[in-house]
């Protein structure tokens, strides 16, 4: 089961999970899920959709859980900050009631967003990082951070089968086109001609991981022997005024780069140390961001 899984990552995840061969079931209530991502999985006597809320209990006889559900980019988990972090805190105590009523491993989304505004770089799982608890992001980074306790303590309390990943960012198609992440951000207004809006200097850096090479190691995580916390992201670390450069060039756009006031909280520089992530999973990404953007581009043209 894929909770989420009418998202962007959930419906990549869903489909390499059907091509694998498995019967997959998607969960999700459609806050920022989308049919159009999952509209050709239905070709496959495997797939099931059921519309559901994960703050509310299911019951259904499953071997592995990913759990992808929560809003993920700060417009969208800002709307609703209390269904935010209901989702992520009511939503895990359910997934993982779930897992221990039939036996089934459970893998948590969990994000880069728990190293808050790091003061260690490049962030190590084993760092605890440096979270405002009390701030706009909070529902999102300590829900996230609340829901990785609740695995840990069901998994020493009633040895419930769990792995936790972090993922850093993640681009590439089925991002929905207003959910205000920077690449989808920078794609449209590229295309569009619009001016490309940068907050801050620009000089804030992030690190960014194609969505391909993200499902794989997804899938490595799960079925591995490890519980993690493990880093998943691409350490190619990037300021946010090179990415913009990069996507106005890649799409010939005759777009100007404005700047804004940066948002509250937001990160100075982020870049996984995915050490733990080759070691235990055999795992690196393979896409550049070159070739990643490309591919991203084609999409949002296609879209509008």
């Amino acid at each position: 089961m894929v909770t989420g899984g009418a998202g962007f990552i959930g419906s990549h995840l869903c489909k390499r999970l059907l091509e694998d061969g498995n019967e997959v079931i998607c969960l999700d209530n459609f806050f920022t899920g989308s049919q159009d991502n999952i509209k050709n999985f239905y070709k496959y006597k495997t797939f099931n959709l059921v519309t559901h809320d994960i703050t509310e209990k299911f019951i259904e006889k499953v071997d592995k859980i990913y759990n992808l559900a929560c809003p993920a980019s700060p417009p969208h988990y800002q709307y609703n900050a209390v269904k935010t972090i209901k989702t992520s805190v009511l939503g895990i105590i359910n997934m993982l009631e779930l897992a221990d009523s039939c036996n089934a491993r459970i893998l948590q989304a969990s994000t880069s967003e728990v190293y808050g505004d790091p003061i260690v770089h490049p962030q190590k799982e084993s760092y605890w990082g440096n979270v405002n608890p009390i701030g706009i992001r909070s529902c999102y980074d300590e829900g996230k951070r609340c829901a990785e306790t609740l695995l840990m303590d069901y998994h020493r309390q009633n040895k419930t089968d769990i792995r936790i990943v972090r993922i850093f960012n993640t681009y590439g198609p089925n991002m929905l086109p207003n959910d205000g992440r920077v690449v989808s951000n920078f794609i449209i207004q590229a295309l569009k001609n619009e001016d490309i809006t940068i907050y801050g200097d620009g000089t804030q850096t992030r690190s960014f991981c194609y969505i391909d090479d993200l499902v794989d190691g997804l899938v490595k995580m799960m079925n591995s022997d490890c519980t993690g916390p493990i880093n998943l992201g691409n350490p190619a670390e990037r300021t946010i005024l090179n990415l913009a450069e990069m996507i106005i060039k890649l799409t010939d756009s005759k777009s100007k780069i404005i700047h804004m006031p940066l948002p509250a909280d937001d990160p100075v520089q982020r870049q996984p140390d995915i050490t733990l992530a080759k070691s235990v999973l055999k795992w690196v990404p393979k896409i550049g961001i070159e070739e990643g953007l490309i591919k991203t581009i084609q999409y949002f043209k296609e879209l509008l």
